[in-house]
């Protein structure tokens, strides 16, 4: 005889109850967008910078950019970069070590805020920062709800989760994109001008349009 699933009490349903079961399926299915949404398109961001792909420009490109910031040397840092957030979106999407992944994340977005878009203000028509608080807000949320039971850490790391992991996560993230800077200094020679890349765009491109809502916002 099947055994018959607890029951907990939610206030402002028709009855009252709600079993466990419904509340773990809404999280696998939000977990599993995000990681099955953002996960694929940060690898996509990593491999533009690293190799040009999905009209990316490659090191070249994105090292230009990083040496009108400050971030020197320009293809050094960009090859991190696009490290963190390819190695970063594979584990994401794999739901493998979420909290280093999600710290990878967060570091290149926390960068992205502090170089490219904190001036602008919040508003991604203005160029501005939303965009990159939401994905750092989302892997907040992930590393503290856990990545789900279709993962690779609810078999090998279960407890890799909750409110002190998430904090962590998102420390580590913010700290590492301080210490980009830290690694810069000294670095301030002159600038790498083989590139003709726009400085307003962290992958590189160069932005035709006047119009602010067509600039990018990716970090």
């Amino acid at each position: 005889m099947p055994c018959a699933r607890p029951a907990v009490f939610q206030p402002g349903t028709s009855s009252g109850f709600t079993t466990q079961a419904t509340g773990q399926h809404g999280s696998m299915i939000g977990t599993l967008a995000i990681r099955g949404v953002a996960g694929p398109l940060f690898v996509g961001h990593g491999t533009q910078k690293l190799f040009g792909w999905f009209g990316g420009h490659g090191l070249e490109g994105t090292g230009g950019f990083f040496e009108s910031i400050g971030l020197r040397p320009g293809k050094q840092h960009a090859a991190a970069a696009g490290a963190a957030e390819a190695v970063g979106g594979a584990l994401l999407f794999l739901g493998a070590a979420t909290p280093v992944a999600a710290a990878m994340i967060t570091g290149a977005m926390a960068t992205a805020i502090r170089k490219v878009h904190a001036p602008n203000g919040p508003w991604v028509t203005e160029n501005g920062w939303e965009y990159n608080a939401l994905i750092i807000a989302s892997m907040a949320a992930i590393v503290e709800h856990g990545p789900g039971p279709l993962s690779v850490d609810a078999r090998l790391f279960p407890n890799w989760k909750g409110p002190a992991w998430a904090a962590a996560a998102v420390g580590a993230g913010v700290a590492g994109s301080y210490l980009i800077d830290m690694l810069s200094e000294g670095e301030q020679g002159p600038a790498d001008v083989s590139s003709t890349a726009d400085p307003a765009s962290p992958n590189g491109e160069a932005r035709i349009s006047p119009n602010p809502a067509a600039s990018p916002t990716e970090g």
